[in-house]
């Protein structure tokens, strides 16, 4: 497929200082030399394991039109067409300053402890039934996917929406001066990395760093509902905001969710945007989506969008993978239904995954349970073990009849529970796979939700796979 122009020796020679050795036309940026496409610029990254030069001659192959690179690897032909610059990090957020400068686009950033990418995509949902909209992919927020994202922006782009992150004090503040944005979104400070921050102030702190890179006369949105809303509100009326809004439940938010009605597959929402009623259905489930959703259409109305149209594109908005997707399977004697949230895990994201369990009725069959499948959430520092038992109280509130624990701080919570909830444990995804699938039965729901570094897709896998399918793979 023939994308449109993005980069040209002399606009990206320009951007980063580099010298061109021939001319070329670049219609998109990559770094990753497995995921090249044709006509693609190809950056050269040096990581702490790998040195992108290592890949530059297969870039090439892969059809690359150029490469940025700090000198001419080896077994890269003499006629290639490579961008010289002194160092390649610099030189890719040199690309994103440019793409940056030269978009009238009006921007978004979202940065948050929770719900960054689901909102980013929910965004990018709305914003792009009405104008050309260009966002972060996946989940690149950090040093390398921020400026990524910009440098692949294309000049007529109308609205952009970037994900910023942060693992470290200090990020944020360095990704959102590239991203330099009309409107920026907090979803929520929680304790998450909180291993590598003095604590919850701090991330807070951290988080609100988005604020200061803000387009003069810009738009602040705080989550009105967060104990740390104060500490944002301070730190917005130091920023270049114009005005500082809220969203939530108060009545003192300019963008108020009013009410919520729960139905088995997603939410129908009464709000308030900015003093515009709106009544929509959201296609997802659960308080925080529904929370979401109205951040959404604030960021949406200060980004000059059809606010109405938004809301109604919301019904439509599918669930993503590993972040609340939904499989219905089949199971001997009828079908149970999987909700694959195993991409990652915190408290905040482990009970507010478990009240949509608990809302999520079982098939009208007489054994259908509900099932939690926890893995163990990381970098949660001192306080992990107390945050994972801690969860006792919502599993038994969500009336959750099995917990399957994956890891020993799950396994501590696992021996907290009555005997009769206590489904199984093991250290490792696998194990647990294996003895899920010989437990799941019709109108059973199963919730799957654990840290990325624990692994749960592959219990999703086991659970969504027939089982001819594995007899199959078993044979080779």
């Amino acid at each position: 497929m023939t994308r449109d122009l993005l980069w040209t020796d002399k606009t990206a020679g320009k951007a980063t200082g580099g010298e061109a050795t021939e001319t070329f036309e670049a219609e998109g940026v990559a770094f990753d030399s497995r995921q090249i496409e044709s006509s693609d610029l190809f950056v050269a990254l040096k990581g702490n394991e790998t040195d992108g030069h290592r890949f530059v001659s297969q870039a090439f192959a892969k059809g690359a039109a150029a490469a940025m690179v700090d000198h001419k690897p080896e077994d890269v032909a003499d006629q290639s067409p490579l961008l010289v610059v002194v160092d390649t990090s610099n030189g890719l957020e040199d690309l994103a300053r440019a793409a940056r400068a030269r978009t009238k686009a009006k921007i978004a950033a979202v940065t948050g402890s929770v719900g960054k990418t689901g909102t980013k995509e929910a965004l990018n949902h709305v914003l792009s039934a009405q104008a050309e909209t260009h966002v972060s992919e996946k989940s690149f927020n950090n040093h390398v996917g921020t400026p990524l994202s910009l440098a692949r922006m294309r000049p007529e782009t109308q609205f952009g929406v970037f994900e910023v992150g942060t693992n470290a004090p200090g990020e944020i503040a360095r990704l959102a001066e590239l991203v330099r944005p009309h409107v920026a979104l907090i979803t929520t400070v929680e304790a998450v990395h909180v291993a590598n921050f003095s604590g919850e102030d701090a991330i807070a702190d951290e988080k609100a760093a988005v604020f200061a890179a803000l387009e003069d006369g810009g738009i602040a949105v705080i989550n009105g509902d967060n104990r740390h809303a104060a500490t944002l509100m301070k730190h917005a009326q130091a920023s270049p905001a114009g005005r500082i809004v809220r969203f939530g439940t108060s009545d003192e938010c300019e963008h108020r969710l009013i009410e919520r009605v729960a139905t088995n597959q997603g939410s129908r929402i009464t709000a308030s945007i900015d003093g515009q009623a709106v009544t929509y259905i959201l296609a997802l489930p659960g308080h925080h989506q529904a929370l979401n959703s109205v951040a959404v259409l604030a960021v949406a109305h200060h980004l000059r969008a059809d606010v109405s149209e938004a809301a109604a594109s919301l019904e439509t908005l599918p669930a993503l993978a590993g972040r609340g997707e939904r499989h219905t399977v089949a199971v001997s004697g009828g079908q149970a239904v999987v909700i694959d949230e195993s991409y990652n895990a915190s408290p905040v994201a482990v009970r507010a995954a478990l009240d949509v369990l608990g809302e999520t009725e079982t098939e009208t069959v007489a054994t259908g349970r509900r099932i939690a499948v926890l893995g163990d959430m990381l970098e949660l520092g001192d306080d992990a073990t107390s945050a994972h038992t801690g969860l006792s109280g919502d599993l038994i509130r969500n009336k959750v009849d099995l917990l399957f624990a994956v890891g020993p701080l799950m396994n501590r919570l696992y021996g907290e529970l009555p005997p009769a909830r206590r489904g199984g444990a093991a250290g490792d995804a696998g194990a647990i796979a294996m003895l899920l699938r010989d437990v799941v039965r019709p109108g059973d729901v199963i919730l799957v939700k654990g840290s990325r570094r624990i692994g749960l897709e592959a219990v999703v896998a086991a659970l969504t796979t027939t089982k001819a399918a594995r007899r199959a793979a078993a044979r080779g």
